[in-house]
């Protein structure tokens, strides 16, 4: 896991770099027509990411309500082969209650010896006044950095009332994607093809 973060933090390091070369040798180039390629990271946003996920995702997000148990929570997000549940409080309306991880389930409940099937989801989460959260305007460089600077690979999406999740792959396939695009724009810089 640390050598994930190392990972991020040197890509983050080559990314500023690009960007101040960007800025110094390429502002004749066109950008390229998709919304992460092109923008430049500092003006991708979390909204931008979401989108990637295809039209059918944007908006969905596997949920739990507090009351259920460790169990179902844990069958949920195996069945759906994702590592988290945005933990909803009970009632009709969809007030986030905090978040929960398989690093959750695993320190507070497989290690501690407890059954899963009398373990409350409220009682193992994340609760919400500890939940790192971005909004769907949060540029992904700055996503990044919250997600690092926390440990975390998940961060709930919420502008005003929860839009969707946004994982570490999902910041990293991003960054990536947009990279691609820069060194590919700088190759047709230097071959004159722009």
């Amino acid at each position: 896991m640390q050598g994930l973060f190392r990972g991020l933090r040197s890509l983050q390091e080559a990314i500023r770099r690009s960007s101040a070369v960007k800025q110094n040798i390429m502002p004749r180039v066109a950008s390229s027509s998709s919304s992460a390629e092109g923008k430049g990271l500092q003006n991708v946003t979390v909204a931008d990411v979401l989108m990637t996920k295809g039209e059918e995702n944007v908006g969905s997000w596997l949920w739990c309500r507090s009351t259920d148990s460790a169990h179902e929570a844990a069958k949920s997000m195996a069945q759906s082969n994702i590592g988290s549940l945005v933990v909803l409080k009970p009632g009709d309306q969809q007030y986030i209650a905090g978040i929960i991880t398989e690093r959750d389930y695993l320190r507070k409940v497989i290690a501690q010896g407890r059954s899963s099937k009398y373990t409350k989801v409220g009682e193992i989460m994340t609760d919400e006044n500890k939940l790192i959260t971005v909004t769907s305007d949060t540029d992904i460089l700055k996503a990044m950095q919250l997600m690092t600077d926390h440990r975390i690979r998940h961060a709930p999406v919420i502008d005003g009332k929860i839009v969707g999740m946004i994982s570490i792959v999902d910041v990293v396939r991003a960054v990536v994607e947009q990279q691609t695009g820069e060194l590919k724009r700088l190759n047709d810089y230097i071959q004159g093809d722009y």
